[in-house]
């Protein structure tokens, strides 16, 4: 895995094909190979001296990696005007096939990235379709935030809409898939969030405790933990299983309006 640096390990477990991940996140081209390949071997039991080569010329492809100088230059593709009235937020999906549109006109546009044609327009909302995600990395769910104070499930395929997410007192503002695809979150001007279960569409609990609007949220990478930014001038961190405030991160002297975990999973920023 390129990015974050890492090796994923495949075993098999009472018949059962498993992964677990080796995070390599402190990994940089001056990096010994060979003393970095025996750290991972006396950490991983299942790795045998027999996989030792193939680890290693491993690593060195993720040292070539960052080696590698971006010669990229970028120019003008595509103009799309699919929307009557202006845009509020846009979001690929992970494979980069796919991308999606939020407006004032009250409709999210699902677009197909390399012929810019559209392949869906999600209707329903009564008021500006204000935040948008996909639910990466499978990328087959989209969720929809809007003013009318609610959040929509889609079908990222057939454009279906799978449940309306009730109960938020004012507009909604920010969401996100937890990385397991199993929990949405919404964040709402009525000063909470919320958590719900994407099987069920229903409510799993509300974070409640910033004194003003909630504008930003993100998930680690595991799952069970979230981080909330607000008008308040603080950011929380809860336990996504439970709804309990783990910590409030005060001494901003404004507005948080952006939050995000690093891919370990113990920084926020």
């Amino acid at each position: 895995r390129y990015y974050p640096p890492g090796i994923i390990l495949e075993y098999e477990l009472a018949g059962e094909l498993m992964q677990r991940s080796v995070d390599l996140l402190d990994l940089s081209a001056d990096t010994d190979a060979d003393v970095l390949v025996n750290a991972i071997t006396r950490q991983e039991s299942m790795i045998k001296e027999s996989h030792r080569e193939p680890l290693r010329k491993l690593v060195k492809k993720l040292q070539s990696k960052l080696r590698a100088v971006s010669t990229t230059s970028f120019s003008l593709v595509k103009e799309l005007r699919a929307h009557i009235l202006p845009l509020t937020n846009c979001a690929f999906n992970k494979s980069g096939d796919k991308f999606i549109t939020g407006s004032y006109d009250r409709t999210c546009k699902v677009f197909d990235t390399d012929t810019g044609e559209e392949i869906h327009t999600l209707e329903g909302h009564k008021n500006v379709v204000y935040a948008i995600a996909f639910n990466n990395p499978y990328g087959d769910k989209i969720i929809t935030g809007s003013f009318d104070k609610t959040c929509k499930l889609w079908d990222a395929n057939t454009g279906e809409c799978y449940y309306t997410l009730r109960g938020h007192a004012s507009e909604i503002v920010c969401l996100g898939f937890n990385p397991q695809s199993t929990v949405i979150a919404t964040g709402s001007m009525d000063n909470t969030a919320k958590l719900w279960d994407v099987e069920t569409g229903t409510e799993v609990c509300t974070l409640a405790g910033h004194t003003a609007e909630i504008v930003s949220l993100c998930f680690n990478t595991s799952g069970d933990t979230i981080v909330t930014g607000g008008f308040d001038h603080d950011a929380r961190v809860w336990d996504a299983r439970t709804g309990r405030c783990v910590r409030a991160l005060e001494g901003h002297g404004a507005e948080v309006s952006s939050t995000v975990f690093n891919y370990a999973g113990d920084r926020v920023v």
